[in-house]
């Protein structure tokens, strides 16, 4: 089931108000995104942004996010204590760093404000990506691991419902067969926060292992994840080293084909980057490149075996 079909479970209302209501110049409808007063949602406002270049636009939107509101129904998601130090366009990529007071924030707070500031800058024709720094360092999670770049299908747009919504979809994972050869699907049924993107979502089940008889286990226990971004239909998964360690009899081949099979049957890319430490200068057991992404390779899929009839 392709991201769509997944998202479609968890329905959320849209709250419009108006900030110089209208359409934008392009004809395409631009917003603010705000959170609304109990802090917990978005809320985006209909506003055209002012400005001839990308650059004058990124301005624009950069105070309209700051800007305190006279509303009662929503809010900037800036407190007055995050401050901006400065920001660069690199290409497409949008770089934000931030103050070391942005250390301050809850971890509700924190998503918000990540989530408003990227769903609302994405929209500006020249900015495809965004990425958080602070204090010149990059934003990382509570695990540790960079948050790394983001984009409009980094968040649902959960505007107008709680931040923690949750849905219900299913995945087809791919696993290591017992002599560990080939590939076995597994179908699985999971809840997850809709926050978290598939491909993320993909690679953590699979370092769950499988839940069926006949199908084992391909990711290093040890393996740590530490960062999952999909560009330009290219999905790039970051391991720490951990990942080199073949802790289970499996092939190559089927190490990394688990990975990219599961993440191109089930999100909406068509090639997988695998890095390690960030990476791709890395020879894989010696003979695998990481040098270029994988594409699916169906060819390693165990074939069920068919009963014969018996006359």
């Amino acid at each position: 089931m392709k991201r769509r079909n997944i998202l479609y479970l968890c329905f959320c209302m849209l709250l419009l108000c108006g900030c110089a209501r209208g359409k934008a110049l392009n004809g395409n409808t631009e917003y603010i995104y705000y959170i609304n007063t109990e802090s917990i949602g978005l809320v985006k406002e209909e506003c055209s942004f002012e400005g001839k270049t990308v650059k004058e636009k990124i301005e624009f939107v950069f105070r309209e996010l700051q800007k305190e509101t006279d509303s009662i129904d929503y809010k900037s998601a800036y407190p007055e204590m995050v401050k901006i130090k400065g920001w660069k366009l690199n290409d497409s990529d949008l770089e934000i760093d931030f103050e070391s007071s942005y250390r301050e924030l809850d971890t509700t707070q924190e998503l918000l404000l990540r989530a408003a500031t990227v769903q609302t800058m994405v929209q500006i024709a020249g900015v495809d990506y965004v990425r958080f720094w602070v204090d010149g360092e990059p934003l990382k999670d509570s695990e540790n691991n960079e948050i790394g770049y983001m984009s409009k299908e980094s968040f649902v747009d959960n505007t107008g419902s709680s931040l923690h919504c949750y849905q219900d979809g299913n995945l087809r994972l791919f696993f290591a067969n017992k002599s560990g050869d080939q590939l076995v699907e597994e179908e699985r049924s999971v809840r997850y926060n809709s926050n978290i993107s598939v491909e993320k979502l993909i690679v953590e089940q699979l370092q769950k292992g499988p839940s069926i008889d006949g199908a084992y286990p391909v990711i290093p226990p040890e393996a740590k994840l530490l960062s999952v971004a999909v560009r330009d239909g290219i999905c790039y998964v970051n391991f720490d080293e951990g990942f080199l360690n073949m802790a289970y009899s499996v092939t190559p081949q089927v190490m990394i084909y688990s990975i990219v099979n599961s993440i191109v049957e089930e999100g909406e890319v068509s090639k997988v980057q695998i890095l390690i430490n960030g990476e791709t200068t890395v020879q894989f057991q010696g003979n695998i490149s990481f040098g270029e992404p994988f594409t699916r390779n169906l060819d390693l899929v165990q074939k069920e075996e068919k009963e014969e009839k018996v006359d």
